[in-house]
């Protein structure tokens, strides 16, 4: 026992030591002995009932019983674990021998591993096993306390092309100034994870009112618009905040992380730099509705999707001048599911792309069939989602469809957002200017709800402007409205911009827009979305027999009666 380099202390069944070997005593007090002392007075309080339940165990079971316990040694605690064995001794008492093993080394193993299994390797932080026990605790002691508790959502704005221009060892050194600089930004009560890339989320408990979100999310943005001095570097940028609050946006911790997300998306569409409070009206369903997507892939294979064609028509004569294509989704016994619920889903999950591709070529070919009616040419407007506007092969999709229908360039408009064009400006202006060499126009859709700036309007090669239906609809009764409608076409008149005004319902609206010059309206006043069949109706009211034509995806892709993937 004196030779073994682990401690050995003999005990009586109340844990008295009766003796202890000398390597026991150099580990604890090398002044002193231990004979007359107890065990209990070397170890931690919080091991005390561990040990007192070895101690009358191994007495009373005369077993092998092992403990793990934190000594107090002479220059720290340790973790030891010890083998506690009884046994009865010549006059019939009972001792027991503990021997102990150092396992600091091995416990302090132990913890780096559970740390690297909660915790991001790069900054520190929570990451996304460690965040959902968080959350989950959250939502208890919510349910418990009825305080309510936000989750936020951060991206950092720029971050890509600092990581993909300068290398990732810089980026993986600001990733660290930038965490640090978030942990400052919020309460001590408060977690911060990074998830993933330069994505963060915050778990802010009471943080629950217009005004804590706006305070807590101000100082997060703000933290981040500082420069960073990176390895000799000074670099610039924003961060786009989504908020999700409990219980009003979600009572799971994957409902309330969707959300959250979602609403971050919307402040990255919307400009960056902002904060965005999820709303289900303004922002739809959140994109990792899984069920909602498996669904969706299912219904491509049975072709639930189709097209719906909405007149553009001349503001003065009322005459169809084109048609804005509208994709719509029918699910068997559920009926129709709006685009604002499934578009994001498809736009994040890449279907976005086959949708797309389906989509425009099946309107060139309708609008061929279309023309056939009503004898003289007009044109279709698609929407292009940013997904799909950034793929490799869309501008060989456009060729393919304008060569496939046998249109004219001209007669194809692509209907592109503010923000698709502001994610990457260079990269836009390259795909822009290929586009229109092809004579195809640009419009620029639900504008005025986007940027503010108006720099792109003279940077890229622009042809119509839409008009929102969020500035049409309260006319001519609403002075903001009015002004801000008359700005716009003002501003597209100098520019030699044409004006198409959505949503337009009333004859009011539509005098009103004659009286400032608007070219184009599109709403109900003039005409619903309608299926291929009824537009044919419409334009063979002149006497010209409407002839039935194939399914729109079947013109699109010959041979085949669905989307394929």
């Amino acid at each position: 026992m004196e030779a073994a380099g682990d401690m050995v202390v003999s005990l009586n069944y109340q844990g008295d030591i009766l003796y202890a070997s000398q390597r026991t005593i150099d580990l604890i007090n090398a002044e002193r002995g231990l004979i007359g002392s107890t065990l209990s007075e070397l170890v931690c309080a919080a091991q005390q009932d561990a040990l007192q339940k070895a101690l009358a165990d191994a007495s009373a079971t005369r077993h092998s019983d092992r403990v793990k316990l934190r000594i107090k040694t002479r220059d720290a605690l340790l973790w030891f674990e010890f083998q506690l064995s009884a046994y009865t001794t010549p006059s019939d008492t009972v001792e027991l021998l503990a021997v102990g093993r150092d396992m600091s080394s091995t416990h302090a193993t132990e913890a780096r591993l559970r740390h690297i299994a909660t915790h991001d390797t790069l900054t520190g932080l929570p990451n996304r096993a460690l965040l959902s026990d968080r959350l989950r605790m959250a939502i208890a002691q919510a349910r418990r306390s009825g305080q309510g508790f936000s989750v936020a959502t951060l991206d950092l704005d720029g971050f890509k092309k600092v990581n993909d221009g300068l290398g990732h060892p810089i980026g993986d050194a600001l990733l660290r100034v930038a965490s640090a600089r978030l942990i400052k930004a919020l309460r001590n009560s408060d977690t911060l994870a990074r998830i993933g890339g330069d994505e963060f989320v915050a778990i802010m408990p009471g943080a629950v009112s217009s005004a804590d979100i706006k305070l807590v999310s101000g100082r997060l943005m703000s933290t981040m618009q500082a420069p960073f001095e990176v390895q000799g570097h000074t670099l610039y940028l924003s961060a786009s905040v989504g908020v999700a609050v409990y219980p009003e946006h979600g009572e799971d911790e994957i409902e309330l992380l969707a959300h959250a997300d979602a609403a971050m998306y919307r402040a990255k569409e919307t400009g960056k730099a902002c904060c965005v409070v999820y709303n289900s009206v303004q922002i739809g369903q959140p994109e990792h509705d899984l069920s909602l997507e498996a669904a969706m892939f299912q219904a491509v294979t049975n072709g639930e999707f189709f097209l719906d064609y909405q007149p553009i028509v001349d503001a003065r004569t009322r005459q169809i001048q084109g048609f804005e294509t509208l994709m719509r989704w029918l699910r068997p016994g559920l009926g129709m599911v709006p685009p604002s619920r499934f578009i994001p889903v498809a736009e994040a999950n890449g279907l976005i792309n086959l949708l797309g591709a389906w989509a425009l070529k099946a309107s060139c070919v309708q609008l061929k069939s279309f023309e056939e009616v009503a004898k003289r040419p007009l044109y279709i407007s698609v929407n292009v989602s940013p997904r799909q506007f950034r793929q490799a092969q869309f501008l060989d999709l456009l060729d393919q469809a304008i060569a496939f229908s046998g249109i004219a360039g001209d007669q194809l408009v692509l209907e592109i957002t503010e923000g698709t064009l502001m994610t990457d400006p260079l990269q836009a202006e390259a795909i822009l200017h290929q586009i229109v060499a092809r004579k195809v126009r640009i419009s620029i859709d639900d504008f005025g709800t986007g940027y503010s700036s108006l720099a792109y309007l003279k940077r890229f090669p622009i042809a119509i402007l839409k008009i929102d239906r969020a500035f049409i609809k309260d006319l001519p009764a609403s002075e903001k409205d009015a002004a801000i409608c008359n700005t716009i076409m003002s501003l597209a008149h100098h520019l030699h911009l044409t004006v198409v005004a959505e949503g337009v319902e009333t004859e009011p609206q539509l005098q009103f827009l004659l009286d400032r010059r608007c070219s184009y309206i599109q709403g109900y006043l003039t005409g619903k979305p309608m299926s291929p069949h009824s537009v044919l109706a419409a334009l063979a009211e002149a006497g010209i027999p409407a002839q039935p034509v194939r399914a729109a995806w079947d013109e699109a892709v010959p041979g085949s009666s669905q989307p394929t993937r």
